[in-house]
């Protein structure tokens, strides 16, 4: 199952940001409010709730585990490493589109 968060707040240089979660999961719901926090628009993918979202996930990152989050092309990690990303100052270039 698929869902957007601010899709139409979407800036025209933004990248598209997908993160892939669960239900049960304090860190996707952590990864959501950081992303939240930052005005990013996100597109949501559930993993519990779509088997092929699942395979997918597993094709794209050879992982298990959720959060994934991705943001343009590049694959970010889970939440522990967006959150690092922040601390650096690197998360509002990669959503602003302006890092390298």
């Amino acid at each position: 199952m698929e869902t957007s968060k601010h899709a139409g707040n979407q800036k025209m240089n933004q990248p598209k940001v997908l993160i892939y979660t669960s239900q049960n999961c304090p860190y996707c719901t952590w990864s959501k409010k950081l992303l939240d926090k930052k005005q990013a628009s996100y597109q949501e993918i559930r993993i519990d709730q779509d088997q092929t979202a699942m395979k997918e996930l597993q094709e794209r990152t050879k992982r298990t585990s959720v959060p994934q989050i991705f943001i343009g092309d590049r694959h970010i990690g889970g939440y522990d490493d967006m959150v690092e990303l922040d601390q650096d100052g690197a998360l509002d270039k990669l959503l602003s589109g302006k890092a390298a």
